[in-house]
């Protein structure tokens, strides 16, 4: 198989952004650029949806716990909900979509908690009845950061079906919902874990790589095949206290053709696809399209 190709135009009917490129010549994925466009749709939808329900779609964030990452997280989506036009609040009967803000405290199961979500409203895409049903080819509410992927490659006019993609990190959050999402997109998918033989193998081999381990430069840039389209979920702090992805940035922007940066890339995208996750649950559970 050849390196990834880009599709003329973009989706949605926008022409593709404007790319910039890293000192590498990779060019640089801008998820905040694609993020502001998603956004402003959002509130395009959510002005809608008030039109003609009278009220704005509802989110609901639930935190357990002082975590002060979490907090900081907490206020930055309750603050982007209110500019989309989405009322967040912490509990009442408009509530049309919940987020439940990971991690949670000690002691406290996770998957029961989750599964506790009503699924019509489960804005992360995490229950299992839309996992089923992302992995039954009939997507719903999405898993945010997978799906940002998706909507990054897409703007960009990345050209997914038959890529040999390779996720690194199986996770319920993003690596097994990333792996549904690209078999959707008909991309060949392998998708490796601690129990992976020889990871070097599998990343030198992918024209599409999405990153999704959490360690600072887990993955030396001399992996990265070359022309490859490189996704980097992982937000870290290096030792100097620099945010870093879990890919070795300037050695891969080197040798990749698409590569997202960090910060800047699928942050934005993450929160962004929320956001949309959020009308589509008002919708749904108005009886209205999406």
């Amino acid at each position: 198989m050849s390196a990834p190709t880009a599709k003329a135009g973009a989706a949605a009917g926008h022409a593709a952004p404007a790319p910039p490129r890293t000192a590498g010549g990779a060019v640089l994925l801008d998820g905040k650029l694609v993020a502001a466009r998603v956004r402003a749709a959002v509130a395009a939808r959510a002005a809608q949806f008030a039109a003609r329900h009278g009220r704005r779609p509802g989110l609901a964030v639930v935190q357990v716990g002082e975590d002060p990452a979490s907090s900081v997280y907490v206020r930055n989506k309750r603050s982007a909900s209110q500019e989309a036009g989405i009322e967040s609040f912490a509990h009442d009967e408009r509530v049309d979509g919940i987020l439940v803000q990971l991690p949670l405290p000690a002691g406290v199961d996770s998957n029961r908690v989750m599964d506790a979500v009503d699924p019509v409203k489960d804005v992360d895409g995490f229950h299992p009845v839309n996992t089923g049903l992302l992995a039954q080819k009939r997507p719903r509410l999405r898993p945010c950061t997978p799906y940002g992927v998706i909507r990054l490659a897409q703007e960009y006019g990345l050209a997914l079906p038959g890529l040999r993609a390779t996720v690194v990190g199986a996770s319920n959050i993003v690596g097994r919902p990333m792996a549904l999402e690209l078999l959707l997109a008909r991309a060949t998918v392998t998708v490796c874990h601690t129990g992976t033989r020889d990871l070097r193998a599998e990343v030198e081999r992918a024209e599409l790589l999405v990153a999704a381990v959490g360690k600072a430069g887990f993955i030396p840039g001399d992996w990265i095949r070359p022309g490859a389209a490189v996704f980097d979920v992982g937000i870290n702090r290096s030792a100097s206290g620099k945010l870093v992805g879990d890919v070795e940035f300037e050695r891969a922007a080197e040798r990749a053709g698409w590569i997202t940066p960090v910060p800047g890339g699928l942050g934005p995208m993450t929160i962004a696809m929320l956001l949309s996750n959020a009308v589509d649950a008002a919708c749904l559970r108005a009886g209205t399209p999406l």
